[in-house]
């Protein structure tokens, strides 16, 4: 048996050392860490190589619940997969539990549901927050980062699509996108 450690943060500017210095301090031998949101399990590379990596008798071990699933579908499936496998589960933060056991899995799916509980509410507060700016006239959205003006501009001096990308360090769906909002807004004021 060993101990395998995941650990999560949200977005570049966070720091994954205190997770993994715990889950070492733990017992872990091997860590998997990344920074991604944690709303979903889309995405996760490093969640999909430690479910990969752990094998019978291993335990899975994050410092708190919300670091592996912030959903009850999410964590559900999660713990579906590590059952598959005949594979453990612990929670640092939130006192260890069995989840073999019928109380185990009540607590986890009851500590699932805080996770869950806690992201709608945060998702709340900030929709409120954004409402109550754009009511006060502070809030006026995200910058563009295109500007269709110098797209068009290059393209109706012969410069492909990729080039304008890389002229203008943009992706090219967002210069194909100029270009047709460009044709549509072109189109709606000639008829």
């Amino acid at each position: 048996m060993s101990l395998v450690g995941y650990a999560r943060v949200s977005s570049a500017g966070q720091s994954l050392e205190v997770q993994e210095d715990q889950l070492r301090a733990a017992g872990c031998e091997k860590l998997f860490s990344e920074k991604r949101t944690g709303t979903t399990t889309e995405g996760r590379a490093e969640l999909e190589r430690a479910l990969d990596y752990v094998r019978e008798g291993d335990v899975l071990v994050v410092t708190r619940l919300d670091r592996l699933a912030r959903s009850v579908g999410d964590l559900s499936a999660l713990m579906s997969k590590l059952r598959e496998k005949h594979v453990g589960f612990r929670a640092l933060q939130q006192g260890d539990f069995d989840t073999t056991t019928a109380t185990g899995k009540v607590v986890l799916n009851i500590l699932g549901a805080f996770a869950e509980f806690e992201t709608d509410l945060r998702r709340e507060r900030q929709m409120e927050g954004i409402a109550k700016a754009k009511t006060a006239g502070v809030y006026k959205g995200r910058k563009p980062t295109v500007n269709d003006a110098e797209v068009r501009r290059l393209h109706t001096e012969g410069v492909g699509p990729a080039e304008i990308a890389r002229r203008l360090a943009i992706g090219r769906s967002s210069v194909y996108r100029a270009l047709s909002e460009t044709s549509r807004n072109g189109a709606s004021r000639s008829q």
